[in-house]
């Protein structure tokens, strides 16, 4: 992966952000995608090691669209300025609990996993599941690897007050603040060589290692949105 051409061409894009100065570079753009792939096309294998459900996941519908969704955004750029890929055993992506990593233009790898913006369904199961077996929420934030890698869940746009339903809970109850949440996630920022390119095998390692630390959060939330069909 070519550390150096993708971040001066993110830099470029978020500077000229329209569909002319797109379409005259896209044959960049398109050799960066095809060396972003060949990434994931890396990586898929060696996570599989550690999440095999994630095996047959097809490289090419890992990657997201360069192109924004401008419909209901005040920010009308066509395009994002990063790549990103979203890595699930899911039919769509961002329907339930998953793997996420992007590389911005000042070469930031932006990584981590767990089930962002669930819709109400999902909600509810993940929190019904906290509130039914709190003993699993406190081996998944003990676990020591996903603790000396990601310390917590992030605790993003979290409600001030427990949400409708879970009212009654004792406040002392020992996950409260999990409750509380609206997303069920864990993220962390890796800075790359801007200056060197690294080779996709490496990356994919690299990357494969920090999800492998998250995977207990993903395993979590996957056994809490299956609850509803368990006896």
């Amino acid at each position: 992966m070519h550390i150096p051409a993708l971040t001066q061409f993110l830099q470029d894009l978020s500077e000229n952000n329209n569909r002319q100065w797109f379409m005259h570079h896209k044959p960049a753009y398109d050799i960066l995608r095809e060396e972003f792939l060949a990434v994931i096309v890396a990586l898929i294998p060696m996570m599989a090691k550690f999440d095999p459900t994630i095996e047959h996941i097809s490289p090419k519908k890992a990657i997201f669209r360069v192109n924004r969704d401008i419909r209901f955004s005040h920010n009308k750029d066509p395009y994002k300025t990063n790549f990103s890929a979203s890595i699930s055993n899911n039919a769509k992506k961002g329907t339930g609990a998953g793997y996420y990593f992007q590389i911005n233009k000042y070469g930031t790898l932006f990584i981590g996993g767990g089930y962002y913006l669930p819709e109400p369904s999902h909600l509810r199961l993940i929190r019904n599941y906290v509130v039914a077996h709190p003993e699993k929420l406190s081996k998944l934030l003990k676990n020591k690897a996903f603790k000396a890698r990601y310390g917590d869940m992030d605790d993003e746009d979290g409600l001030s007050r427990p949400p409708k339903g879970f009212t009654d809970l004792p406040a002392d109850f020992t996950h409260m603040e999990t409750i509380k949440q609206r997303h069920f996630v864990s993220f962390l920022e890796i800075s790359l060589d801007k200056n060197q390119p690294i080779e996709a095998a490496q990356l994919a390692r690299e990357i494969a290692a920090t999800l492998n630390d998250v995977y207990p959060l993903v395993a979590w939330l996957r056994e809490a949105l299956q609850s509803a069909a368990q006896p």
